[in-house]
């Protein structure tokens, strides 16, 4: 790529980042309220999309070789426990991130 292309991308990136961070605001005033649809997906997704990424976090995990897995499975439960203790998001997933890579680094 070029220089200008460069200019060009991150320029276009921002103002993408940009207009979807705005837009909301400019769609929705805030003297009604917004529909039930728009409610039921700002309920909604934060979960949908959690679980996602913990089906594709898991997607590659084989547990018919070695370490059959459990590195995974015992970072999953980590932050599954640490959370029902702390009922702190970062903490937990920062904590089972850490409890993983020390598994997948140092024992497995």
């Amino acid at each position: 790529m070029t220089l200008t292309q460069q200019i060009i991308t991150i320029g276009l990136c921002a103002l993408a980042t940009m207009l979807t961070r705005f837009l909301p605001f400019l769609v929705f005033s805030s003297d009604k309220e917004p529909p039930k649809f728009i409610k039921y997906i700002g309920k909604a997704l934060p979960g949908a999309i959690f679980g996602m990424l913990v089906v594709y976090c898991l997607k590659g995990v084989s547990l018919t070789s070695y370490s059959y897995g459990l590195p995974e499975l015992i970072g999953v439960l980590s932050v599954i426990l640490i959370h029902l203790w702390k009922r702190k998001m970062l903490l937990s997933i920062a904590s089972g991130t850490v409890i993983y890579m020390i598994l997948v680094q140092l024992v497995f």
